[in-house]
């Protein structure tokens, strides 16, 4: 049997993540219940390294990580996790993720507490979930996915770091408006974008996506290829790393809400989203810049503007994505047309110090972890792990 998943995935420096397809019959009766006082019972959640929302619930009553993904059209649990409480995993044949395809296994649904939801029966998807897929070195274990989402609206408070179920047709804040339903084929979140004018539909709204836009190479001819320069990054699903183009538009809108400076991948042809029907994705990293109500019942995205929405996004002057490893940066990708590729650096390659400051377990709140996107013209230093320094001169190249 072969089934769709939309993937667990990061885009780097920009993260990025996404999902599954409709589900195969449940092996006893899926129920799920909201207390009376939901509306009151926030989840407090924290943004990985690759920009998704990472939160606690309980599984049969334990503690787990969890990332909430509307990308995710099945609800799954690590095999890690599921082999340690000791379940019996079916084997449910292969998913097809960004980067390829995943085997996939089920297990009888548990008991899930998400904040004032309570869910028991039906099955739950089981995979292998990586860290690289949050960019971090915390497990994840478990993608709460739209099979469980998508009967209640979502109410995320981004500026506040917390979310909430709420009965489907509640309008807790006022904001703009986009249309939102689920897609029938594939049960995920669609909305629509458009850029210069030109209208993309479907787009995937897929909270489990760090990025902030992904386009498929398709509808990127249909609008006539913008004439924005572009360069590439990369990303890590589920099934592995992808590289894409990428690129910022000057703005895109989706519904009544507008974004300037929005960070966009370009998909390969044939790629994940093309595959899956759709024009692309609209990512948390465009969510993030607003309050968001998801409400796929009641056919509406609503998005209310915060102090994060007109923020210009960070661009990369160096060329150089990187991952953090201990005492070490390992470069994951030299993007194309950068500093670092005409300087001939290479994936693979570790930097142990930066200007004369090594890197250490605190890098990552460490303002000199900001030098890959540091001013134009700025010479830094860095120490490769092997001894040898190199001088590397920033600009802005996209």
């Amino acid at each position: 049997m072969h089934r769709w998943l939309l993937p667990l995935a990061i885009l780097l420096p920009a993260p990025l993540a996404a999902a599954m397809t409709p589900g195969l019959p449940a092996p006893m009766a899926d129920h799920s219940v909201l207390a009376p006082d939901a509306e009151a019972q926030w989840v407090p959640f924290d943004l990985t390294p690759g920009n998704q929302i990472r939160f606690r619930m309980t599984i049969d009553g334990r503690a787990a990580n969890a990332l909430l993904d509307t990308g995710f059209n099945q609800t799954v649990i690590s095999r890690r996790w599921a082999n340690a409480a000791r379940l019996s995993i079916a084997p449910r044949g292969t998913a097809t993720a960004i980067g390829g395809a995943v085997a996939m296994g089920a297990v009888d649904g548990r008991t899930l507490t998400i904040g004032g939801l309570t869910k028991t029966g039906g099955w739950l998807g089981v995979l292998d979930l990586p860290d690289s897929a949050t960019g971090g070195s915390d497990a994840i274990d478990a993608v709460i996915g739209g099979d469980l989402l998508r009967h209640y609206a979502l109410d995320i408070d981004f500026a506040q770091r917390r979310f909430r179920l709420l009965p489907s047709g509640r309008l807790p804040f006022a904001g703009q408006s986009a249309p939102l339903s689920i897609a029938e084929r594939t049960g995920l979140y669609i909305s629509e974008t458009r850029i210069d004018g030109a209208r993309l539909r479907p787009m995937i709204v897929d909270t489990g996506d760090g990025a902030t836009l992904a386009v498929s190479a398709e509808a990127w001819a249909a609008i006539g290829a913008r004439r924005t320069p572009t360069t590439t990054t990369v990303s890590y699903s589920v099934a592995g790393p992808v590289q894409s183009d990428f690129t910022v538009l000057p703005e895109i809108a989706v519904g009544d809400a507008t974004l300037r400076q929005a960070e966009t991948t370009i998909e390969a042809n044939g790629g994940f989203s093309a595959r899956m029907g759709a024009s692309g994705r609209i990512g948390a990293g465009f969510l993030q810049r607003f309050r968001v109500l998801l409400d796929p019942l009641a056919g509406r995205m609503v998005l209310a503007a915060n102090a994060d929405t007109d923020r210009a996004p960070l661009r990369s002057t160096s060329g150089l994505l990187v991952r953090t490893e201990q005492d070490r940066l390992r470069v994951l990708h030299v993007m194309r047309g950068s500093p670092a590729a005409a300087g001939g650096w290479q994936p693979g390659e570790e930097i142990c110090g930066i200007d004369g400051i090594s890197v250490s377990a605190g890098y990552r709140s460490d303002p000199i972890a900001m030098w890959p996107a540091g001013n134009p013209g700025r010479v830094v230093r860095l120490r490769l792990c092997g001894g040898s320094t190199r001088a590397l001169t920033l600009a802005r190249f996209y």
